[in-house]
Order: structure tokens, then C-alpha cells, then sequence
């Protein structure tokens, strides 16, 4: 009867340990993962720079975020907008100036976008513009940031 009470502590104070070095583990684990998930985000958003150069960053309107960037080896344009409808990444853009100010125009399916680097009047705004099928959906003023 005395060594089964004896085996009966054993299991239970066994039981007490495993809990501790489970939660001893899950633990340590959260605290190792929460700085190399701050040091991948950081990373991340210096690695997508690396291979491209901004050329235009706007705020636009509406919430709308319009970066240009140029490749550095392809020296193709790229679109990357922000809003609160969601994200949008377009590529093989074109560039001319016109009447003193240049366009940026990127083309998705029957939508075009142009994007207009400073007015006539003020080199530090500019316009965003959206056509489907040649017409005009959408204008809003931006500035650059």
C-alpha cells in the first residue's frame, strides 16, 4: 500500500514537472519568435527597395498611395498603389513628358492608369487618373511625399 501512495506522488510530481517544461518551452518559443518576426517585417520591405529605385511616391485622394518605381537591370516602370479597396501592382509602364509635366501610364486589362508627375502650376502635386475603355472612372488630385 506504501508504495503504491509512493508511486502515486512520483506520477503526480512527474506530471507537475512535464506542465512546467511545457509551458517553460511554449514560453521561451513566443519569446524567440516576437524578434525574428519584427526583424522579418523590417527586412522584407528593405528587400522589395533592392531591386528597384522609387521614382514617384503620391498621396492621393480618397486614401490612395501611388509609388513609381524603375528596375534597376530591366529599367522597367512599376505601379504599386495602396487604398482602402485593396492593393494593385502593375508593371510595364510608360513615361512622357507632356506640355512640361510628365505622365506615368500603366495599362491592366481595359483600365489604364496615369498618374501625373506635378502640374503646371505646382510641381509638388499632381493627378491620378483612371480610364476603362478610353473613359475617364476616376480623377483625384495628389501630392508627393
Amino acid at each position: 500500500m506504501q508504495s503504491f501512495l509512493q508511486m502515486k506522488l512520483l506520477q503526480q510530481s512527474s506530471n507537475v514537472k512535464l506542465i512546467n517544461l511545457t509551458t517553460l518551452m511554449k514560453t521561451s518559443a513566443l519569446l524567440l519568435a516576437l524578434p525574428i518576426s519584427i526583424l522579418a517585417n523590417f527586412s522584407l520591405r528593405a528587400s522589395a527597395d533592392s531591386t528597384a529605385s522609387i521614382v514617384l511616391s503620391t498621396k492621393c485622394q480618397g486614401g490612395y498611395n501611388i509609388n513609381i518605381w524603375r528596375n534597376y537591370t530591366s529599367g522597367e516602370l512599376l505601379y504599386r498603389a495602396t487604398n482602402p479597396n485593396g492593393n494593385l501592382s502593375l508593371g510595364k509602364g510608360t513615361t512622357k513628358a507632356t506640355e512640361g509635366v510628365r505622365v506615368y501610364k500603366f495599362r491592366n486589362g481595359i483600365y489604364e492608369y496615369w498618374v501625373w508627375d506635378g502640374t503646371l502650376d505646382n510641381p509638388q502635386s499632381g493627378t491620378l487618373e483612371v480610364y476603362k475603355k478610353n473613359r475617364i472612372l476616376m480623377k483625384q488630385a495628389c501630392r508627393k511625399s
